[in-house]
């Protein structure tokens, strides 16, 4: 409780300059506007529905390739990370995909798909991907080999040793590789409906700074914080579930 106290104090003294660098027009209200004109304008786009038709679009599109990313990316960091030998074969490649920034591949996306949904779904998949997969990996490779020698002296088959011990071990690390996941795909995808789209928060703050409409830029930054700082609570929250599950499961074994 405290440290979220103290958490909201920069936030609170950024707010109160915000507002009274307003008051006393310490900045012209084209480069930031007044927080009382932020939310005017945020409660006429949220009344008109304008807000929530960009915000819907932004989530299909993130939770589409979201669910993607998991599907490839969650099975073979199980199957890299149980298999080293594997993984030499595909490093090279992954690697050199990994550093490559995926709004560099935008313009290509394009060539290739279009401007339609699926340049902006891959982006997203190629944003989340390696999260995901190098934090699954991470959390098999971890997995404690006196647990998985224990289910052998009880006779646990090596399917009932991967469900049992293995997956439960690797949980939280995949949690996590997800929770930072959805972080880049919504880093990802602002940029490319920025580039090539329209609808989306990221077009809502490029066609705003085309119209000179810094309030409309500064609601579409906020609405993507909120929804940012929502998305990383939930995991945040699941992940904690996860690490309590799993010291009970361990206390009763232990009695």
């Amino acid at each position: 409780m405290i440290c979220k106290l103290k958490g909201s104090i920069p936030i609170i003294l950024i707010f109160v300059l915000w507002y009274l660098g307003g008051v006393y027009n310490w900045w012209s209200a084209y480069i930031l506007p007044p927080p009382k004109v932020v939310v005017v304008s945020a409660y006429n786009l949220i009344l008109s529905g304008v807000l929530f038709k960009h915000i819907y679009d932004s989530l299909v599109r993130i939770l589409w390739g979201f669910f993607i990313t998991l599907i490839l990316a969650i099975p073979l960091g199980i199957l890299f990370g149980i298999n080293k030998k594997i993984y030499e074969y595909f490093e090279p490649i992954l690697e050199f995909i990994r550093h490559t920034p995926p709004l560099a591949l935008i313009p290509m996306l394009i060539l290739w798909f279009g401007i339609g949904e699926k340049s902006k779904v891959i982006i997203i998949i190629l944003a989340s991907f390696f999260p995901v997969l190098l934090n699954t990996m991470e959390g098999v490779e971890s997995c404690d080999n006196k647990l998985i020698e224990v289910g052998k002296i009880f006779n646990l088959s090596t399917i009932q040793v991967f469900f049992k011990i293995i997956i439960p071990s690797a949980l939280p690390n995949i949690l996590l590789g997800m929770k930072l996941g959805i972080g880049y795909s919504w880093r990802a995808i602002i940029g490319a409906e920025m580039v090539a789209a329209s609808s989306g928060l990221g077009y809502l703050i490029l066609d705003g700074q085309q119209l000179s409409r810094s309030d409309v830029v500064m609601v579409g930054i906020l609405f993507i914080g909120f929804l940012g700082i929502i998305t990383d609570a939930l995991f945040s929250f699941f992940i904690k579930k996860i690490d309590i599950c799993n010291v009970e499961v361990y206390k009763d074994e232990r009695i």
